[in-house]
């Protein structure tokens, strides 16, 4: 049953009512710009996945620092991008655009004067130009290769002048652009990582081969060892278990903890590690995520995982892994 969370009475915090008209003023503009989104988009996309070069973001103000952002997204889901101040491209910086490149230029009113170089700019080289704006009349719109017009909808401030909706509008249709190239170029999660090496993101996207234990610290014994053997094995490595191996290397089952337990009787020791283990263990390959793997081990509520290839193990992963790249 789901749970239902009832929100406190409200009507006496102007603040708390103030922010709730914000986030409601500024869902609505995006519903909206949602609903008319058309071919234009399209096009824009296409565009994007055409060209040689860069995406160059550029615009002034809020807009600017949005550009900037979009800029970023761009380049974090493989797509070179970068953005130029149209301040500074009026000093020099102009020849950071090359004819290979598209420009995205944002403006609420698109009428900025500082882009006027640069959509001059455009023209002179035969670069597209992807204007983003709310004015279908502004200069901007009328002199984009491929203008998108974004809703006129009210700015959430009360007195409709600080940019709040307009440059919220701008920033989710950057991540819209963004994740319909990423979907378009088949992007994974595996070359997203390589845009993210660092962090805890980074962790989650690293895969077994990364941090898996290798060679002699595989806790490894034959078929036919002893269990006395196989103790010392399970001993030495630390991993709580041991994977068996037949005549030709392959893992052909795993001891666990709880198997001694399981078995735990005065003979024990007499016995043979084929006569104890568990056949046919859950195994997973080099290239598998983490995540799937930590994944995997929670639901069958196992702390260490054998990889394999061509079913000889090749590699051993302990749950503390996890703990030691930033996974939980």
């Amino acid at each position: 049953m789901t749970k239902v969370t009832v929100l406190p009475n409200t009507t006496l915090n102007p603040h708390i009512s103030t922010a709730r008209d914000v986030l409601t003023n500024e869902a609505e503009a995006l519903r909206e710009m949602a609903s008319h989104l058309d071919y234009p988009f399209a096009d824009v996309v296409d565009l994007l996945l055409s060209i040689k070069g860069r995406i160059i973001t550029t615009g002034m103000g809020k807009s600017g620092h949005i550009a900037r952002k979009i800029a970023a997204t761009f380049a974090s889901t493989g797509q070179p991008s970068f953005f130029v101040h149209p301040a500074e491209a009026n000093h020099g910086d102009m020849g950071m655009i090359t004819t290979q490149d598209a420009v995205i230029a944002l403006s609420n009113s698109g009428e900025t004067g500082e882009l006027a170089n640069i959509i001059e700019f455009t023209h002179r080289f035969n670069i597209p130009l992807v204007g983003i704006t709310r004015n279908s009349e502004s200069t901007l719109h009328k002199l984009s290769t491929h203008p998108i017009c974004l809703p006129r909808y009210p700015e959430a401030c009360p007195m409709g002048l600080a940019p709040t909706t307009s440059t919220t509008m701008m920033l989710a249709l950057g991540d819209a652009l963004a994740v319909a190239l990423l979907n378009a170029r088949g992007f994974t999660a595996a070359d997203f990582k390589t845009f993210h090496p660092g962090g805890s993101l980074g962790g989650k996207l690293r895969k077994v081969k990364e941090c898996m234990h290798t060679d002699k610290r595989l806790p490894l014994v034959k078929a036919t060892d002893s269990m006395s053997q196989v103790l010392i094995t399970m001993s030495e490595k630390g991993f709580g278990c041991a994977g068996v191996i037949n005549s030709q290397e392959e893992l052909i089952g795993v001891i666990t903890d709880g198997d001694l337990r399981r078995h735990m009787q005065a003979n024990l020791l007499d016995k043979t590690a084929d006569e104890i283990m568990t056949s046919s263990p859950l195994t997973i390959t080099a290239d598998t995520l983490m995540t799937d793997a930590l994944a995997l081990m929670n639901h069958k509520r196992i702390t260490s995982l054998f990889i394999v290839v061509d079913n000889k193990p090749i590699g051993i992963i302990h749950v503390h892994d996890f703990l030691r790249v930033g996974i939980q």
